[in-house]
């Protein structure tokens, strides 16, 4: 191709050159109500959400599959499912750690509707698990780590706050990416 982009890769250089629109809890240097919290919940909330995605995400590794862990938190900040990838475990293209923790609360709940709950994955979600969140309500999506080949929050595409759908979560991005992005990087190493 030479060194002379294409017109739509221009244009999508220069979309991804803005502020994107989420809280990256990684850069923002003030979040509204103080460095200890977002919107009047406290940013640890989330890192201990993550925490407990990130072991999850271990317990993929441990059957080939990629770590990548989730988990769903209800409106009192307590984890409601948690699971992890097990598309390699269950032979299930459709097994991401994000669709289980969706259908597990569904299932638990007896409510496709899971309004006032917040998606904590490792990884920023696929185009699947991030129409999935918006499918079922959910009020945010917090990840770690942006996935640059197939993130549809906000890196390839921004699904959950396209205003062409009927619903839209908000977004914190980058709790705990580093240890999410090391995970990834130790998994693909090992496979190399």
């Amino acid at each position: 191709m030479g060194s002379n982009p294409t017109p739509s890769a221009l244009l999508f250089a220069l979309l991804r050159e803005g502020e994107p629109p989420v809280e990256w809890i990684g850069t923002v240097s003030a979040p509204e109500s103080g460095p200890t919290s977002w919107r009047g919940r406290r940013l640890d909330e989330y890192t201990t959400a993550m925490d407990r995605a990130l072991e999850e995400a271990c317990r993929a590794a441990e059957h080939g599959d990629l770590p990548i862990g989730a988990v769903l938190i209800d409106r009192g900040g307590s984890i409601v499912a948690a699971d992890h990838n097990r598309r390699e475990e269950l032979g299930d293209a459709t097994a991401h750690a994000e669709m289980l923790v969706l259908s597990a609360a569904s299932r638990a709940s007896g409510d496709w509707r899971l309004d006032g709950h917040t998606l904590v994955a490792t990884l920023e979600p696929c185009a699947m698990c991030a129409m999935a969140a918006v499918w079922a309500r959910v009020d945010r999506i917090v990840y770690g780590a942006p996935d640059l080949k197939a993130g549809a929050v906000w890196s390839l595409f921004n699904i959950p706050q396209d205003e062409r759908l009927n619903h839209r979560c908000e977004i914190v991005a980058g709790v705990r990416a580093e240890e999410s992005r090391e995970l990834l990087e130790s998994f693909f190493g090992a496979h190399r």
